[in-house]
């Protein structure tokens, strides 16, 4: 589990109580119902209309991935690409059909399952890839839903403070509840806001970074098994796939050593 989410937003959350410590305020004066309610629910609201309930679905059922992490870097599939493809240049494709169990995640066996079987390398390619095309469009869909909600949030919040402000200007006679009532008008801008920067838009670029990491994993894949299946030797899988991976560390280029020339 990659817990960078869940540390950020207690960061963020825990630095919005500082300042409001500092400050001398209450945090009960902005945890008003009624500006809560409107924002949040509204903001949801119009997000589920602006898009499709399958992609409202497909949002919420990316929430749990978006909290975990990616389960895999891409860097942790090279060693298995590697280890495949000494076992293929040693043993021949088919014996491919015995690491299926210790495949790291589906696409890699199903992958392996196509090498053994002998399938077409252009084959091959075409079906990988059209399910990597679909695996990024699901990605994108989540991380739009919730980019959405992050640009609606602000603008709600300050429909809601508007409304609020009606109500203030009908209570122009009790000037002694003035003070309070324009306060709590603003309540549900700051939420707007709040909910956007601190809510939505975290959660947007999350799954947009997940969604990237998944979709380099799965090139790598793509490109590991068909170098396997035109017989390239181990070292040059090595060396593609190093080449291709974005988390693969520099290493440090060592200077050569410096000979005297004998006298």
């Amino acid at each position: 589990m990659d817990p960078a989410f869940l540390i950020g937003i207690v960061i963020a959350f825990g630095a919005l109580v500082a300042m409001i410590n500092l400050e001398g305020a209450s945090i009960t004066a902005l945890l008003l119902p009624a500006p809560m309610i409107l924002v949040l629910g509204s903001t949801i609201g119009v997000g589920i209309a602006s898009h499709t309930m399958r992609d409202t679905i497909t949002a919420v059922t990316s929430l749990g991935r978006m909290v975990r992490g990616p389960k895999t870097t891409p860097a942790a599939v090279i060693p298995f690409l590697v280890g495949y493809a000494e076992r293929a240049r040693a043993e021949g494709l088919l014996s491919l059909e015995q690491e299926l169990d210790g495949a790291p995640d589906a696409f890699t066996r199903n992958a392996l399952q196509a090498l053994a079987d002998g399938a077409d390398a252009e084959d091959m390619r075409m079906v990988m890839e059209d399910e990597l095309s679909a695996v990024a469009t699901r990605n994108r869909v989540a991380s739009k839903f919730f980019s959405s909600l992050g640009g609606y949030a602000p603008t709600i919040g300050i429909v809601g403070t508007v409304v609020s402000l009606t109500h203030v200007l009908e209570k122009l006679d009790e000037p002694d509840h003035l003070g309070p009532m324009i306060a709590a008008a603003f309540v549900a801008t700051l939420w707007g806001l709040l909910s956007a920067n601190f809510i939505w838009n975290p959660i947007a670029g999350r799954l947009g970074r997940i969604g990237a990491v998944e979709i380099e994993r799965m090139t790598l894949v793509i490109e590991g098994t068909l170098a396997i299946h035109s017989g390239n030797p181990p070292h040059l899988v090595q060396e593609r796939l190093d080449a291709l991976c974005s988390q693969k560390p520099k290493q440090k280029k060592q200077k050569a050593p410096v000979v005297e020339d004998e006298q």
